[in-house]
């Protein structure tokens, strides 16, 4: 259900309207900050858009560093606004402009943290509107369904695609995540670009923060 309350648009407007920041960096298990409070994580293909996301998230438009190179952020980053609520970027998986033994170690991270993070609320994967679901997409759902984590598909990039196109690709991606019991079953759709989505993607989370209490 992605109907929002306006007392659910109100309350995700005020906790992005805090300032957030730069919290910490983790390249290995070990590296981890101390879980506290709750987190949502951001996954996605590399290059589809994550930080520029989380920019439009908070307001900041350099908070996370954007690139158009796949594969720049190569650790867990982790972004406060010094309240219960944590967000974390993650390396994007599949191409990357990275040597392989690179590739495979922060692979590895993303899938050791989707797997043991006590805290991790849900986990919003990001998928380029303009391409749809790749085979990719689908090692890391297997990962959530396994580890039975909660997650949400977000489209990024509906700028870039006319209406009718949207609604096919929503209901064509609906019809392929049916089947996780971990997954959301309806598409939340962003552009960064525009700012559309974005509201509803801060009531989402301002909703589940009141689940989390």
């Amino acid at each position: 259900m992605n109907a929002f309350t306006k007392a659910e648009l109100d309350h995700g407007r005020r906790i992005f309207s805090e300032p957030w920041d730069f919290a910490g960096a983790a390249s290995s298990t070990a590296s981890l900050p101390k879980p506290h409070g709750i987190e949502i994580a951001l996954a996605g293909r590399s290059n589809v858009g994550k930080s520029s996301l989380i920019n439009a998230l908070t307001g900041r438009k350099a908070l996370a560093r954007t690139s158009n190179t796949p594969g720049r952020t190569q650790e867990l980053i982790f972004f406060s606004a010094g309240g219960p609520l944590t967000i974390v970027d993650m390396p994007g998986y599949g191409f990357a402009a990275a040597p392989k033994g690179k590739i495979a170690a922060w692979t590895a991270l993303i899938h050791d943290y989707l797997r043991g993070r006590r805290n991790l609320a849900r986990v919003y994967v990001l998928i380029d509107a303009r391409h749809g679901l790749k085979p990719a997409d689908d090692v890391v759902f297997d990962t959530l369904g396994t580890a039975a984590v909660s997650h949400q598909i977000v489209l990024t990039k509906t700028d870039a695609i006319k209406p009718p196109e949207l609604a096919a690709r929503i209901a064509e991606i609906e019809a392929g995540i049916a089947r996780r019991p971990a997954a959301f079953p309806t598409v939340l759709a962003t552009s960064a670009e525009t700012g559309n989505g974005i509201p509803e993607l801060r009531a989402a989370i301002a909703r589940l923060t009141k689940e989390h209490r």
